[in-house]
């Protein structure tokens, strides 16, 4: 067989959507491409299957479309925190460029096309000589560019990430902008399509923001942190939406307070729990209410506010990480999509299919 036909997913910067666009377009191929392969080269974000460092995309991939044996092929490189250390103390881009060669050669043979997820934006992985431009060269592979919404901060930022593709000799195909105000459609369309014409890029689609793709639950994110239940076991199943980091006034976080908020503070912010806390006791829809709190550091409230906590349901789970620690890991598992999300990659597929020209992109490439 030919070589597949190719196609690299980059984005202007870290969570603007390359993974819902990446899971979008493999939903609509399987319609009208015979076989697909995917593979994310540089993965900064891992879990452990099998002893093996794979990027939770790969895994995601995997899970969904099992399109290639084995795993490691479709996460070849899985940055740790240690990594750009050991590559400084010795070790070679030859060996990193041996390794994406070799797990692209073993997802490609056979498939008539391949996407190729980056990671970051363009620049992203310089420190080691294997940047997302870099990888787009050595695999031969024309550029999507996803970016975030708004009017001028797509153009500027897909300007901003241009010449260092460019200077790869990568060809950038055109652009995505993704999480996009539904009432805005039509006027971000206009205006971002214009802007990049005059510079030669091609807007290929504008999708809406949807709430639920950057959302959890309470579950799950007490899976993640493997936090203890001190409340509300019944409530787990809420949706979070927003995060509100307790380092403020109650009466300013009252007005950050909504039924699918998550409150982060410590057992000692007594003044803040005491407000989300009444306020489910007056009325669990309150607007002036939360989904739930979490309290960090392994530190659980004074028993008297605990009593009072029992006469609520508001699920309050005890985390043993610091503040920032819980507050980065609840943000990175809220913006990522996990196998058993199965409404949220139904909705990228059906995103992708309403907002995106992917005939188009599939003559382009």
């Amino acid at each position: 067989m030919a070589d597949p036909k190719r196609l690299f997913v980059a984005a202007t910067r870290q969570n603007e959507g390359k993974t819902t666009t990446c899971l979008g377009l493999l939903l609509n191929l399987k319609r009208q491409v015979r076989s697909l392969g995917f593979i994310k080269p540089v993965g900064q974000r891992y879990i452990e299957v099998g002893g093996v460092r794979v990027d939770k995309d790969a895994v995601l991939m995997d899970e969904v479309f099992h399109l290639h044996p084995l795993l490691k092929d479709t996460s070849p490189i899985a940055i740790s925190k240690s990594f750009t250390r050991e590559y400084d103390r010795g070790a070679h881009r030859e060996g990193l460029v041996r390794d994406v060669l070799r797990a692209y050669a073993a997802v490609a043979e056979g498939k008539e096309m391949m996407i190729i997820e980056g990671t970051g934006h363009a620049g992203v992985g310089s420190c080691f000589d294997l940047n997302n431009a870099d990888v787009a060269k050595l695999l031969d592979a024309p550029v999507l560019i996803v970016t975030g919404g708004g009017m001028g901060r797509p153009v500027d930022e897909i300007l901003l990430n241009l010449p260092v593709f460019e200077k790869q000799g990568v060809r950038v195909i055109g652009a995505v902008c993704n999480k996009v105000l539904p009432e805005k459609l039509d006027e971000v369309r206009d205006y971002v399509s214009r802007a990049l014409k005059t510079r030669g890029v091609r807007l290929f689609g504008i999708m809406p923001l949807e709430r639920m793709l950057s959302g959890s639950t309470l579950q799950q994110i007490r899976d993640e942190l493997d936090a203890q239940v001190l409340n509300g076991q019944g409530g787990l199943e809420a949706d979070i939406e927003d995060v509100v980091v307790g380092v403020t006034e109650p009466h300013r976080a009252l007005d950050q307070f909504g039924p699918r908020t998550l409150l982060i503070t410590s057992a000692e912010r007594e003044d803040l729990i005491l407000a989300a806390t009444s306020s489910c006791a007056l009325d669990a829809s309150s607007a002036a209410s939360v989904a739930g709190i979490i309290l960090t550091d392994g530190v659980r409230p004074h028993e008297t506010i605990m009593r009072f906590i029992r006469h609520t349901n508001m699920p309050i789970l005890l985390a043993g990480s610091g503040i920032y620690e819980t507050t980065s890991a609840i943000h990175d598992l809220i913006v990522k999509i996990r196998p058993a999300d199965t409404r949220k990659i139904e909705l990228a597929g059906s995103l992708v299919e309403r907002h995106v020209d992917v005939a188009a992109i599939l003559r382009e490439i």
